[in-house]
């Protein structure tokens, strides 16, 4: 199979090889891009495409936002200013009646030897409007040529400023691009899906998609092209998936837990201070399922903010001791271990379960006691942070382990946790964060997904209030309210030292003023992320217990904090903050009975985005909607970077997030090729084998650990 690989002109033939690229290019493309053969290349997409059959005038351009657009005409003069790194080039242009400026930083000796004022040009660019002015910078030019018909839609690819700055354009791009599809070599190009598959899904071709997208000859045929080649990365992503998951459900063993004992049914009847919600009752019961069939447990838990995950993960670590082993709970912060544990400790007191914490700053006496109980069986339950993993970290029988916040933890971090077991122990991971169900599947690799999609009762929705610096009293005002009726606040900034650069208000100069405010009458507290952990956990305590009555801190606070009695959340800066993360924050109050709310502080001069992004938590208190909406704004980020499993993959032209119907249609062609493979003929499992190696023979197997 790697031999066929091998034959391939497109995976062997260097890019230095193709016309328009020579030696210099092809070590650029490779330096810049990593692109090296022919596919490399080929696999290179457009990230957008733009319609060169238009000429636009120059009176036509409006607004302060404009595409990039092209124009036709002459150059009427160019002047040189500056010096050294300041000089730089000024053209004006006009179309015949309107003129605009068109300035190079870079260039200007080839610039002004290949231009003349003679010439009729088309230059290509993004202008911009400066003091009534339209300028444009860098644009493309070429001589304008009355026989040539006039182009269509063409390919805009990401080039690095390195790239650029050595003449390599987008004009450049697309010669290499076309010779590239012209290229003897593109008879090697395989069909990358089964016959059957593309006559069923109608699909477009692979070889007719590859030249659609780079050169689409309409909108329709770029729009089937982009769907095939979405529809095929996202499919050979989902089945390599789905193959390690059933491999590893099939081969991995897992402890079984036949039976709910004394410590559960105790806890359940008798402590729970309140029923739990159907969802909570759902979930139990599919982790229930999962650790009695003897296979290992891979469960992920989502959960809004306040919806009771800890509650249900410390009910899964019943099950554990009940039938003789040992559990732990590994947080990513010291503040949220503690959090925890301070919980877990409670109710398992009530019911006779030894839980410890164990984090960096856990003395070294308690920390030998702790040892000692992990190994003779008298810990049932260890809560911590990465100090878990270290080597000196040894149970008895570890039967399982909950992973807070996966996201926060690298996977060998998590391996080495799994080794401290003589079993594999059943795994469930926690997550704040919620995507949708088919995206955490395939983000989180071959984990089940469970989620709590409720609120415990006699939770009142909080109020998210958008507010600006002139708004500063009446906000000071309403603080006060709170405070003097017995509530608490927190108060969050985005830095902990001033940095002019970036006129942020930090923590420090926010302490001051909050002291000047609020200090004659009520006590403040405030932690941030470079404090000693003593300093951090005595600052906490002063707000837990209610001595302190204001909580200044930095994000620090975002995730493990639990004060039922605060009932403000007022956020500087929001607009510096992501969606995901100010409803972190946002729920950090509205977990007792009061009436809550969070203000989200901002200058009153931002960016409509910004603005649409702040309205938005104004609008829903939901996380799921939140998480839509801030992957919709601000893409997925890291979850397209790397899977939580640890196969890593690069999406080219699909988006996890923005192609969720393409995305649920590849997992289901997926599952139903994995189901029945006794049905798919030999010629169709060549392919998806073929396939299968090229995209991932060098990917890490970590799916035994989840």
């Amino acid at each position: 199979m790697r031999g066929e690989l091998q034959k391939s002109r497109l995976d062997r033939e260097t890019l230095k090889f193709v016309k328009g690229i020579g030696e210099a290019r092809a070590g650029l493309l490779a330096k810049e891009l990593d692109l090296r053969t022919l596919r490399d290349l080929l696999y290179y997409f457009p990230f957008r495409h733009i319609d060169r059959s238009h000429f636009y005038s120059i009176s036509e351009l409006s607004g302060t936002e404009m595409p990039a657009v092209q124009i036709r005409g002459w150059f009427r003069r160019f002047v040189t200013e500056g010096e050294g790194a300041k000089k730089r080039l000024t053209a004006l242009f006009t179309d015949g009646r309107s003129a605009m400026e068109v300035t190079w930083f870079a260039g200007i000796t080839g610039v002004l030897r290949r231009l003349n004022t003679e010439q009729e040009y088309v230059i290509f660019g993004k202008p911009t409007n400066y003091r009534g002015t339209w300028q444009m910078a860098h644009p493309e030019i070429e001589a304008y040529d009355p026989v040539k018909p006039a182009e269509g839609l063409r390919g805009i690819y990401s080039l690095t400023d390195t790239m650029r700055k050595r003449g390599f354009s987008q004009l450049v791009m697309q010669k290499i691009m076309a010779s590239l599809l012209a290229n003897p070599a593109m008879e090697d190009l395989q069909e990358a899906l089964p016959a059957e598959m593309l006559q069923r899904l109608r699909l477009m071709p692979l070889r007719e998609a590859i030249v659609n997208i780079h050169t689409p000859a309409d909108v329709r045929s770029l729009q089937l092209a982009t769907e095939r080649l979405k529809f095929e990365e996202l499919f050979y992503l989902e089945l390599n998936i789905l193959r390690f998951a059933r491999r590893r459900s099939m081969q991995t063993p897992g402890r079984i837990l036949g039976r709910i004992g004394e410590k559960f049914n105790t806890f359940y009847s008798d402590v729970l201070p309140f029923s739990l919600t159907d969802a909570q009752k759902r979930v139990l019961r599919e982790i229930r399922d999962d650790v009695r069939r003897g296979r290992q447990m891979n469960r992920l838990l989502q959960g809004d903010v306040g919806s009771g995950k800890t509650l249900v993960a410390f009910m899964s670590m019943l099950m554990a001791v009940d039938n003789g082993l040992q559990a732990a709970l590994m947080a990513p912060t010291e503040i949220l271990a503690r959090q925890h544990g301070q919980s877990l400790k409670e109710w398992g007191d009530a019911i006779g379960v030894n839980v410890r914490v164990l984090t960096g700053s856990t003395r070294t006496r308690e920390r030998r006691e702790i040892h000692a109980g992990l190994l003779d069986g008298s810990v049932d339950i260890l809560v911590g942070t990465h100090a878990l993993i270290e080597d000196a970290v040894e149970f008895k029988d570890l039967g399982l382990v909950v992973i807070d916040e996966q996201h926060r933890f690298g996977v060998a971090q998590r391996a080495r946790m799994w080794a401290k077991a003589q079993v594999p122990p059943h795994v469930l991971v926690m997550t704040a964060t919620p995507i949708p169900r088919t995206l955490a599947m395939t983000v989180y690799g071959d984990l089940e997904v469970s989620v709590i999609d409720q609120l415990p009762p006699g939770r009142k929705p909080i109020d998210t209030w958008l507010r600006y610096d002139d708004n500063r009293m009446e906000v000071d005002r309403h603080i006060m309210r709170e405070l003097d009726a017995g509530r608490q606040a927190y108060i969050v900034y985005p830095l902990i030292h001033e940095n002019e650069k970036l006129s942020l208000k930090s923590l420090e100069e926010g302490l001051e003023r909050v002291r000047q405010v609020f200090g004659s009458k009520h006590r403040i507290a405030f932690v941030h992320g470079q404090m000693k952990p003593d300093e951090k956990a005595h600052q906490m305590d002063l707000f837990v217990s209610g001595q302190a009555r204001i909580m200044v801190a930095t994000t620090v606070i975002e995730v493990g904090v639990n004060v039922p009695n605060a009932s403000v959340m007022v956020i500087e800066n929001a607009e510096r903050f992501g969606l995901s993360q100010l409803h972190q924050l946002r729920g950090r109050v509205g977990r007792g009975a009061d009436k809550s709310y969070c203000i989200l502080m901002s200058k009153r001069n931002i960016g409509t985005d910004t603005r649409k992004r702040l309205s938005i938590m104004t609008e829903t208190t939901d996380g799921f909607l939140v998480s839509e909406a801030d992957m919709k704004l601000r893409g997925p980020g890291d979850m397209e970077g790397t899977m939580q499993s640890g196969l890593a993959f690069n999406l080219r032209v699909a988006s996890l997030t923005k192609d969720g119907q393409i995305l649920e249609r590849a997992r289901a062609e997926a599952i139903r090729l994995l189901d029945n493979p006794a049905a798919v003929p030999p010629a169709d499992a060549a392919i998806l084998n073929r396939e299968l190696t090229r995209r991932f023979a060098r990917s890490v197997d970590w799916s035994q650990i989840s």
